[in-house]
C-alpha cells in the first residue's frame, strides 16, 4: 500500500509483506506456469535504494564492481529500505533475479519517484475520470499533501527540517513511461531491465515554500515520524527513458495551480484529522511526535477540529486563535 501504512503496527508489517511479496511470487510463478511469452511490468519505487546520501549518481539498477580476487561482475545497487513497505520491493527485485535467470522471464523493475498532479491528457478530458487524490498521511504524497492543505488554509506540515530530498514525476508522465516499458521490451534471457522512473529531484522544504508563495499558507515544521537523515542528497539517472524519446514534464507552477484547483473544488470533502502524522517508525519517533503536538493533542480531538475550522470559515488567522482558546 504506502511506506506510512506499512508501519502503522505489527498488523499492517504482516499484511505488506504477506500482500506485496506474495503476490508478486504468484505473479511470477502464474507466468512460468502459463508456458506463454509474458513480459511482466513492476512499477517499483526509488526507495529500494534509500535516502542517505548516496554519494554519487544513483545509476538505474546494476552497478559494475570489483570482488576480492580481482573479479569484475555486474551486480544490482546495494538496497537500503526505509520502511516495511520499500523492503518489500527490495525481495521483489530478489525474486525478479532469481526467476529471469532460472526461468527466462522477460522482466521490467520501474524505480519510480513520488507521484503528483492529478490528471493526464486523457482524464483531463471528462469529470468522470478524474483520479483519486490522496492527501492524508499515510497514502497522501508530499507534494499532493501540501496542495490540498493549502486548500484548506491548513499550515503545510514539513517533517523535521524539511531537508529530505525525494525524486518526483508527474502523473501523465508516470502513463507515458510505462507505456515505454511496455512497448520496449527486454529479450528472453536477458537481465531485468531496470528504469528510474523520474524527472526531478527536490527538497521537501523547498517545495513546501514553494507552495507557500503560491497560496499564501505559512509552512510549519513538526517532529518527523519517519526514522530517515534529516538532511541528504539525491542524483538519480534516469537516461534510458530519455535515450527512448521521453522528455519529463518537471515542475511548474501552471500545472501545480491545476492541482490547487482541484483541491479547492473537493476540499469539503477532506477529513482535516486525517491530515496530521499517524503512523510512527518505531516507538522513539512516536514519543517526539506526541511531545511535539502534545497540547492539541491532549485536548483537541478530531472532532473538535472538524468543528474549528467551521467555525473559522476558511479564516487561518481565526483558526489559530479558537485553537489556542480550546487549548487553554
Amino acid at each position: 500500500r504506502a511506506a506510512p501504512y506499512s508501519q502503522k503496527n505489527s498488523a499492517t508489517k504482516r499484511y505488506t509483506v504477506e500482500n506485496n511479496v506474495g503476490g508478486t511470487h504468484n505473479v511470477l510463478a502464474a507466468v512460468v506456469e502459463s508456458n506463454l511469452d509474458i513480459h511482466i511490468v513492476h512499477l517499483g519505487t526509488m526507495g529500494v535504494y534509500g535516502y542517505g546520501t548516496a554519494g554519487g549518481e544513483i545509476p538505474e539498477g546494476y552497478i559494475d564492481v570489483l570482488l576480492p580476487g580481482n573479479r569484475s561482475s555486474r551486480i544490482l545497487h546495494p538496497m537500503y529500505p526505509g520502511s516495511v513497505y520499500h523492503a518489500t520491493k527490495c525481495l521483489d527485485q530478489i525474486l525478479f533475479q532469481f526467476y529471469q535467470k532460472n526461468d527466462e522471464l522477460r522482466i521490467t523493475d520501474l524505480h519510480q519517484g513520488i507521484v503528483w498532479g492529478t490528471n493526464t491528457k486523457q482524464t483531463i478530458k471528462d469529470e468522470r475520470l478524474i483520479n483519486r487524490f490522496d492527501y492524508d498521511s499515510d497514502y497522501g504524497t508530499v507534494l499532493n499533501r501540501f496542495l490540498m492543505q493549502a486548500a484548506l488554509e491548513y499550515p503545510l506540515t514539513v517533517y523535521g527540517t524539511g531537508g529530505q530530498t525525494r525524486a518526483f514525476i508527474h502523473i501523465q508522465d508516470t502513463a507515458k513511461c510505462i507505456a515505454l516499458a511496455v512497448e520496449n521490451p527486454p529479450a528472453r534471457g536477458a537481465l531485468v531491465e531496470i528504469f528510474n522512473q523520474v524527472a526531478e529531484t527536490h527538497r521537501v522544504r523547498d517545495l513546501a515554500q514553494l507552495v507557500s508563495s503560491m497560496t499564501g499558507v505559512e509552512v510549519k515544521n513538526i517532529a518527523n515520524p519517519r526514522n530517515e537523515a534529516a538532511e541528504n542528497e539525491l542524483k538519480v539517472a534516469n537516461r534510458k527513458f530519455q535515450g527512448l524519446g521521453w522528455t519529463p514534464i518537471t515542475l511548474d507552477t501552471g500545472l501545480l495551480d491545476e492541482v490547487v484547483n482541484i483541491a479547492a473544488k473537493y476540499k469539503e470533502r477532506c477529513d482535516i484529522s486525517k491530515v496530521k502524522p499517524s503512523s510512527f517508525w518505531n516507538k522513539k519517533r512516536a514519543s517526539e511526535c506526541v511531545q511535539d503536538n502534545k497540547t492539541t493533542a491532549e485536548v483537541i480531538t478530531a472532532e473538535d477540529e472538524k468543528l474549528l475550522h467551521a467555525l473559522s470559515k476558511g479564516n487561518t488567522e481565526k483558526l489559530e486563535k479558537l485553537r489556542a482558546a480550546l487549548a487553554n
